[in-house]
């Protein structure tokens, strides 16, 4: 077991890009407007993330080939092909645009809760903030800090346990929350927004990616399914600790992350404004890095421009995307709206990837003998039909009210 512990790697990754500033968001959102009743929504979304995972990472491995370009691989017929690549590419860039918009906004909350003097205007927290990633991205040489900064979101993450643990949660309503699937008047976006949150569409192309660095042959898929299946379930416990932190602010009006650190404050007092703020510019600028990267990924294997992060298109494409979210961030809407909306975008981007990734999944020229097999393709053809019947709801509810 220890060994395996020490051979974590991707999994975590994704989780930690997962758990930013919009997992805190949605999360205490739900906590404080809903109590206990969509842990449910938390659940599914942890259990279908790691069916998901496990099918991209198992992919990229078997294949060594990115998720883009397994689909180039896997549609015979040149326009349906293009199109497709092309849709694809399209939801992946405008999904990480508005995810990136939340991640920056998120960043900026944590600084202007460590701050709480306004001396800095917000537009120029984001300015510093999409500079600071450009950077990184630009010179591909920052692992070091990354590492820094999950360490400081794992931090914020342990908060959240203990401080769940040490509240007094009721266990029967966490209970009844967990198993009777409750769905509170005006809670279907809430529930989209914890799906957005947990199921990323660019994690997995981004863990296709990343698991031919850690392993080299299929006989490693046993390693794989750990990493994911470890690093994700943790990931989620995560998630439900944020939101039992929240449910004693039923009834509050969140804004800014003052607010939220209010159901920190049990176990860290006064702190509590400090400590979250740099949790969310932690998860905020690491969630700032991984999603231009992952759209320059599906770039990359959408034309053929090869896996290198130093190549001019690779960077026109991340760049895009984080100027894109720069852009979105300066709009004067309000911090939480941003981020909420975020998720609710992947949440109804969700249906097209997760369809797209299970067609690829049971391509035997592809894949061989390690296609899915029934279970697999039951436990994802369920995925993707619930996330296309929370997708049209959500449709149905934003346009027709």
């Amino acid at each position: 077991m220890f060994n395996r512990l020490k051979n974590i790697g991707p999994g975590a990754l994704v989780a930690a890009a997962f758990i930013g500033p919009g997992t805190v968001t949605a999360c205490s959102l739900a906590g404080s407007k809903f109590g206990y009743a969509l842990l449910w929504a938390l659940a599914i979304s942890t259990i279908a993330t790691i069916v998901l995972q496990e099918m991209a990472a198992r992919a990229g491995l078997v294949t060594r080939k990115g998720l883009a370009e397994l689909i180039k691989a896997a549609i015979p017929a040149p326009w349906i092909r293009k199109a497709m690549l092309i849709i694809v590419f399209s939801a992946i860039v405008i999904g990480n645009a508005a995810y990136e918009a939340g991640n920056l906004t998120g960043g900026v909350l944590g600084l202007q809760a460590i701050i709480s003097e306004e001396t800095v205007a917000r537009e120029i927290w984001l300015l510093l903030l999409g500079f600071l990633a450009a950077t990184l991205l630009y010179i591909g040489n920052y692992k070091i800090l990354e590492r820094v900064l999950v360490v400081l979101v794992i931090l914020m993450s342990l908060t959240f346990i203990i401080t769940a643990l040490t509240s007094s949660p009721d266990w029967l309503a966490i209970a009844s929350g967990l198993f009777t699937f409750q769905r509170p008047e005006d809670s279907l976006l809430s529930i989209l927004g914890l799906v957005g949150t947990t199921v990323v569409p660019y994690n997995l192309f981004l863990h296709a990616s990343i698991v031919q660095k850690k392993w080299s042959s299929p006989s490693d898929l046993p390693a794989v399914k750990f990493d994911t299946g470890m690093s994700i379930m943790l990931g989620g416990l995560v998630s439900m600790a944020v939101l039992l932190c929240a449910v004693p602010l039923a009834g509050s009006t969140l804004e800014n992350a003052g607010d939220l650190a209010r159901g920190l404050e049990p176990l860290l007092g006064s702190y509590a404004r400090y400590f979250l703020g740099i949790g969310l510019f932690a998860a905020g600028l690491t969630s700032a890095i991984t999603a231009p990267l992952a759209a320059g990924y599906v770039a990359a294997g959408c034309f053929g421009w090869g896996n290198s992060m130093r190549t001019g298109k690779f960077r026109i494409v991340w760049a895009a995307v984080l100027f894109m979210g720069i852009g979105v961030a300066f709009l004067r809407l309000k911090p939480l709206e941003i981020i909420q909306f975020a998720q609710i975008a992947n949440g109804l981007l969700l249906p097209l990837i997760a369809g797209v990734l299970l067609w690829v999944m049971n391509n035997k020229n592809l894949l061989g003998k390690h296609k899915n097999n029934l279970l697999q393709n039951m436990l994802g053809g369920s995925v993707f039909l619930f996330s296309c019947f929370l997708g049209a709801k959500g449709i149905w509810k934003v346009f027709m009210g």
